[in-house]
């Protein structure tokens, strides 16, 4: 950013009170009978009913629509490490963005623990206060081990955004791109450049989806994650492939499908070249794209392209996503989001793209027209389609898969 656009962000987050998020009060609190309601006396009743009967949190508390934002601050955005306190602006923005888009209160949490066991410790104490809980910016491999625990010690939701989320968003894009492309599924050679949080997440999702892990090839720094390599964690080494391949330019022949969630500028236009014909390139590093959008379409006229940037046609955006997979979660009180969850809000956001746009979309991006076809492959964040679509369809495969304690319909 210049300068004065870093002015106008600070300024945006200081004035006219800091901070973007506060508390509202849901109930009339104006006359001495309204008091002795909210507080003492009044108070006691529900406090014994949640005594007697737990569930009856979420008929008497805020429990139900309120979902704890979490993080250490250990992996912020592009910023890497840079602690609890300091990750604090971007939970409060995710607490804009459930808040605008689904109507559900956050408290954001900040929690000083490098050590997974302390963080999951912490959250588990204060879960009670949660109907839901979005895990933020930890890094890998300690957030794969942190959601997974927390999700077993808890009965709400626990949804670590930066794999899931990301994942269900790149997995709708993807199979609308491939249809364009002519591409079967079950067929698509697919590299990921990204063996983080996101890029383990997303190949889980689409093996789910029906891609063959023969058909997988992950990377990392030190290239392709195949069967020979002795430096592997448990969870790149789920899919370690035996090949001969061994860089990004191997990787990358005769490759159907590209996905960067990795850094600026590290797929190359010889690697492009390599691709097969009719090629989808996901190159999802913010800000800056593994490889420039201009620099791909110039080298070849045949592919589909996606980005995380807001000014290029399909940016695959956690927005689409999250907000809404945890009202259809909350919704239904499910007791945690399952993989058939998953994959409902995949197959929601995917066809929300081939339906016609509405015109208030339209007037939001300053476009007459807009269609499916190569440059939009998925839905814009502004669409009123997506509360309409996407939780009922998160709910009901709640309710399918056995997870939902009805507590809301």
């Amino acid at each position: 950013m210049n300068e004065e656009d870093k002015k106008r962000a600070l300024d945006y987050h200081q004035f006219p009170s800091p901070g973007k998020i506060g508390t509202d009060i849901t109930k009339p609190c104006n006359t001495q009978d309204d008091l002795s309601l909210a507080y003492t006396p009044g108070v006691a009743e529900p406090v014994r009913a949640i005594a007697d009967d737990p569930e009856m949190a979420y008929d008497y508390t805020a429990k139900g629509n309120l979902v704890g934002v979490i993080t250490n601050g250990s992996a912020v955005l592009g910023l890497g490490n840079v602690g609890a306190l300091a990750g604090k602006p971007v939970m409060e923005g995710k607490a804009v963005l459930f808040k605008r888009f689904s109507n559900i209160d956050v408290f954001d949490i900040e929690v000083n623990a490098d050590v997974p066991k302390d963080f999951i410790d912490t959250v588990a104490r204060i879960a009670p206060t949660f109907g839901g809980i979005n895990l933020e910016d930890i890094k890998a491999p300690e957030c794969f081990e942190i959601e997974r625990t927390l999700d077993s010690m808890l009965d709400i939701p626990v949804f670590h955004d930066d794999q899931h989320g990301t994942a269900i968003i790149i997995a709708a894009g993807l199979l609308n791109a491939l249809d364009l492309q002519g591409k079967k599924i079950e067929e698509a050679r697919i590299v990921c450049m990204g063996a983080g949080a996101a890029g383990i997440a997303s190949m889980r999702l689409l093996q789910g989806l029906g891609i063959r892990k023969e058909n997988l090839i992950l990377l990392d720094r030190n290239g392709v994650i195949h069967t020979g390599r002795d430096d592997l964690n448990i969870y790149k080494a789920e899919f370690a492939v035996k090949t001969e391949r061994r860089t990004a330019l191997d990787a990358m022949q005769d490759a159907d499908v590209f996905i960067g969630v990795s850094g600026p500028n590290l797929l190359t236009a010889e690697m492009v070249l390599a691709m097969a014909p009719n090629p989808i390139v996901f190159a999802l590093s913010n800000p800056t794209p593994e490889i420039d959008p201009v620099l791909a379409k110039s080298t070849r006229d045949d592919l589909i392209m996606a980005t995380g940037r807001s000014d290029y046609p399909n940016q695959v955006n956690n927005v689409l996503g999250f907000p809404y997979i945890f009202r259809g979660a909350l919704d239904a009180g499910a007791t945690t989001i399952t993989q058939e969850m998953h994959i409902a809000a995949v197959n929601e956001i995917r066809s929300l793209a081939k339906d016609p746009v509405p015109k208030s979309v339209l007037n939001a991006y300053g476009l007459d027209h807009l269609e499916f076809g190569p440059e939009y492959i998925i839905p814009k964040p502004v669409d009123p389609r997506l509360i309409e679509r996407v939780p009922a369809a998160v709910a009901q495969a709640a309710i399918d898969s056995g997870v939902s304690k009805h507590h809301h319909t």
